[in-house]
């Protein structure tokens, strides 16, 4: 009870104020949420949201894997609801609904989407039901960004390299125009920590050579151009005279990752398709061997 009573204090005195142009503004009292970037805040939002999920994973809707129903994914504030059916989705709605006015809260259908993953080759079109939320008709998109990654409803992973191919050139050249008096091993270490790190590449398992491709060149390109070197230089000769993974042994170092941390994991869903996941990375890491050889 001593740490309940100290966390009602702490909530129920804060202030905030707001700094505007060198003024600041009369402070006021903060009457809901947590801190944000306080070290307790993502343990309490857990502990607030926590009935939300269960209420949603006892309806036994949505999608089930092995057995394992499957209906929410949940990361801080956002929150996506999986059904294999339209009928599911209303269910799960309807008992976020019932939570947010049970607790005080608004849903805001403005920044709510729906979207269908569609079987390959078979298109539902625009032949489907309105899925509502608070009155309004949520809007039915073909791509959205969860979490930074770019979800199509035909799961391809083009649009999601292509964002990932814009923001290493934004990255490449802006470490070339700051750093380009710095030395060789200046650059190499900001090559490997900006240049690197494809966010969520290791998903990647659904794409063509040509998006996949325009990815590698820009790879070797932001080398080429951090070091000062001619474009038509041989990309495996400076990697490995630099000391430097290639983009192909990035790319298998960012699979081999996922998978190991997938099967060390805890999490019974996780647990399930971690042998699914060997079977996706296998042949998607002999496709890049393939593609090197070439």
């Amino acid at each position: 009870m001593e740490i309940i009573n100290i966390f009602k204090f702490w909530y129920g005195s804060q202030v905030n104020c707001v700094r505007w142009s060198g003024a600041m503004s009369q402070p006021y009292r903060l009457e809901c949420g947590v801190r944000q970037g306080g070290i307790s805040s993502p343990t309490l939002f857990n502990l607030y949201m926590n009935d939300l999920t269960v209420a949603l994973c006892s309806t036994r809707v949505g999608c089930h894997i092995d057995g394992i129903n499957v209906n929410n994914i949940s990361y801080a504030d956002d929150m996506v609801l999986l059904s294999a059916s339209v009928c599911g989705i209303k269910r799960l709605l309807t008992v976020c609904g019932a939570y947010a006015q049970e607790h005080g809260l608004k849903y805001n259908p403005i920044k709510s989407e729906v979207m269908v993953f569609e079987a390959r080759g078979n298109s539902t079109g625009g032949v489907f039901p309105g899925i509502m939320l608070n009155g309004t008709a949520l809007r039915r998109v073909s791509k959205v960004k969860y979490l930074g990654h770019l979800l199509t409803s035909g799961l391809e992973d083009n649009d999601d390299i292509e964002r990932e191919r814009r923001a290493l050139a934004v990255r490449a050249n802006m470490i070339a125009r700051r750093f380009a008096r710095c030395s060789t091993d200046v650059k190499i270490t900001l090559f490997r920590s900006y240049c690197t790190s494809f966010y969520t590449c290791s998903l990647w398992a659904d794409y063509t050579q040509k998006s996949y491709g325009a990815l590698r060149v820009q790879f070797n390109n932001a080398f080429r151009m951090l070091m000062g070197l001619g474009r038509f230089c041989s990309a495996s000769g400076m990697f490995a005279e630099h000391r430097v993974d290639c983009f192909y042994a990035t790319m298998r170092k960012r699979c081999a990752s996922l998978v190991r941390r997938v099967r060390c994991s805890a999490n019974s869903v996780l647990n399930i398709i971690a042998s699914r996941l060997d079977c996706v990375y296998i042949s998607h890491c002999s496709a890049i061997s393939h593609g090197m050889a070439q």
